[in-house]
């Protein structure tokens, strides 16, 4: 596996992979300044070489996760935790990490390029848009959508049935009892929306 961004995100994910048995080939980088993560070689910026492996872009930040993949022409692998739980009924798409503890249940649909952090935990029904990050400590209850590029803060929890647009942001400790329009930043118990902003 080739990861895409030699950050903290890339140490999880290495360890991830580590974990099952797929070897960390090397990292790319824009910063030039960086050559190794954890003993692995950083082999500067992709330009567009063919890969002898797939790739998982590990990078934070939705929005630039989110650019990259639109321009990239390779395969992505994506990496799944060996402590993580994870329903056999449960799809979860290319580029997506499942970081430990983390909980996916029956019948969830996870998209590409998504981060399920930490001790995340998604029940049955929910659909987690491409390039969503769930946080560490988050919980989405049953049947949950979350639209494509949002962000879940950690420890955040979301009530069963309901609708977070895309691009949102959810406070840490956030508890969303209605509906979440696009584009909204949400904060506190009970949620409240502080902002809605398209150009951000």
């Amino acid at each position: 596996m080739y990861l895409f961004g030699a950050s903290g995100h890339a140490k999880v994910i290495m360890d991830v992979l580590n974990n099952m048995s797929v070897p960390v080939t090397g990292l790319f980088d824009d910063n030039p300044a960086v050559k190794e993560l954890n003993g692995t070689a950083v082999l500067g910026k992709y330009a567009g070489q063919e890969l002898d492996a797939e790739l998982i872009i590990s990078i934070g930040d939705n929005n630039i996760r989110s650019k990259i993949a639109n321009q990239l022409q390779v395969q992505f692998g994506k990496a799944i935790a060996k402590s993580a739980t994870i329903s056999n009924s449960a799809d979860i798409a290319e580029g997506t990490v499942v970081m430990q503890g983390a909980i996916i249940q029956a019948s969830t649909q996870v998209g590409k390029h998504a981060i399920i952090n930490t001790r995340a935990s998604i029940d049955h029904d929910c659909l987690v848009g491409n390039f969503v990050h769930v946080s560490p400590g988050a919980v989405l209850c049953g049947n949950v959508h979350v639209g494509e590029g949002s962000h879940i803060g950690a420890g955040a929890i979301v009530i069963p049935n309901l609708r977070i647009g895309k691009w949102c942001k959810i406070g840490a400790g956030a508890v969303v009892i209605s509906d979440i329009p696009d584009f909204s930043t949400a904060v506190g118990n009970p949620a409240r929306i502080i902002k809605c902003n398209q150009n951000e």
